[in-house]
């Protein structure tokens, strides 16, 4: 069976728990728009986890709204979808009567739980360590470069070593590193693109090429009165802009639904975090938008 995923700690914690219950022969990593694009083959040999839903997959887990209107899961599908912290508790919850040795994974479910619904302390952000050091790492809005050989990497590594010896691993160490080299250069070029409207943070880096290496949470740090962020950057092909937004880890004031939200716009997420892509020509208008609805919801 082939695994296709989302490349952060959610979908290698996916890739973690299913090599434990399923044979996988691949993993292919993909984002949510490959899946309800059809950029990628999906066959009945497939499961698919941390992403969206797709009528020919095999199996499917999911915690993001669903986002596809033309592919609702069918009534008895195989795997799990729900409220959850992470896509992650999904498979562990549907797999651990069975295969109870997975409760062994308990740490790094739980810290994935914490890293992918955001539920952080200020010291996980500026001094980040342990399992939500490496979801650093594996975030591609970081901004570390490719995830395809690190994830290969790190799928064993995570699944059968202690995380003192996954943190020690060359490739881990040198992304590590070089998160901290550029920590202060992403800090002030994010203060630089940033304007607070309201209690809502919009950070605009379309004039920047490269974006300094920085994890995503660092703005609220910048920004501690702000409930919600708005980050604006091109997507890789550069003919779409990027829109995602969070609830602040810091100040959780905001109620609004951001998967909803970004739902409208053909994205996606969960309550506390989503994204979309939008086109040039109207990306402005769409982004000012988002920002009036999150401060209408703070």
């Amino acid at each position: 069976m082939r695994l296709v995923t989302r490349a952060d700690l959610d979908g290698l914690t996916c890739g973690v728990l299913l090599s434990e219950c399923e044979k996988l022969d691949a993993v292919e990593l993909a984002n949510a728009e490959d899946v309800t694009e059809r950029r990628i083959a999906i066959g009945p040999k497939d499961i698919i986890a941390n992403l969206p839903y797709h009528p020919s997959c095999g199996m499917w887990f999911d915690n993001h709204l669903l986002t596809d209107a033309k592919a609702m899961p069918a009534t008895g599908f195989k795997g799990r979808y729900g409220k959850a912290p992470s896509a992650a508790r999904l498979v562990y919850e549907h797999y651990l009567p069975t295969h109870p040795a997975l409760s062994r994974h308990q740490t790094l479910l739980a810290e994935t739980d914490r890293l992918d619904s955001a539920q952080l302390t200020v010291d996980d952000v500026v001094s980040p360590s342990g399992y939500v050091l490496l979801g650093l790492t594996l975030d591609s809005r970081t901004g570390l470069g490719s995830l395809r050989g690190y994830f290969d990497e790190l799928l064993p590594a995570v699944r059968d070593r202690p995380i003192a010896e996954v943190l020690a691993l060359h490739s881990v160490r040198e992304r590590a590193a070089r998160m901290r080299e550029q920590d202060q250069a992403f800090r002030d070029a994010a203060r630089a693109r940033s304007k607070l409207d309201g209690d809502v943070v919009l950070t605009d880096f379309r004039d920047l090429d490269p974006i300094p290496i920085g994890n995503r949470f660092l703005i609220f740090t910048l920004f501690p009165e702000a409930s919600a962020a708005v980050r604006v950057q091109w997507a890789v092909d550069r003919k779409r802009v990027a829109v995602s937004a969070g609830r602040s880890i810091l100040n959780r004031s905001s109620r609004a639904n951001i998967g909803v939200l970004m739902s409208l716009y053909g994205g996606g997420g969960h309550a506390g975090a989503g994204a979309c892509l939008l086109t040039p020509a109207d990306a402005d208008a769409r982004i000012a938008e988002i920002v009036g609805a999150l401060k209408r919801n703070g």
